[in-house]
């Protein structure tokens, strides 16, 4: 059982930045593969980034690519988003998720989840 706590969300202008956080429970969290999605209202969560369970290797959508750096400390439990360079359409609720397999996009086959942090990009 793995349990997540996202942090870091906030209102920035475009054009700024934010980092978000996601803790984690248990001493598996290193075998994980660890993705953040996001999700606006009336759709379904969509894919930004995921890394690998060692950290060493990442995969983004392309409206993040140049922009947003994810990256995973397994010493303590917590995975990262960097976003940079903020647009109005990236707000959303944001939400990190775990996933046993490496190198997919599919929400359904994430896991764990946390409860999700608001990034608001106002204009």
């Amino acid at each position: 059982q793995v349990q997540l706590v996202e942090s870091g969300g906030g209102t920035v202008q475009t054009g700024g930045s934010l980092r978000l956080s996601c803790g984690a429970s248990g001493r598996t969290f290193r075998i994980y593969a660890m993705g953040w999605f996001r999700q606006t209202p009336g759709k379904g969560r969509e894919f930004v980034a995921a890394v690998s369970g060692g950290g060493s290797l990442t995969y983004y959508t392309d409206s993040v690519k140049g922009r947003f750096t994810i990256s995973r400390d397994n010493a303590k439990n917590t995975v990262y988003l960097q976003m940079n360079n903020l647009k109005p359409e990236d707000t959303a609720v944001y939400y990190c998720a775990a996933c046993p397999r490496w190198r997919t996009t599919d929400s359904s086959d994430y896991v764990y989840w946390g409860q999700g942090t608001q990034v608001t990009v106002s204009s």
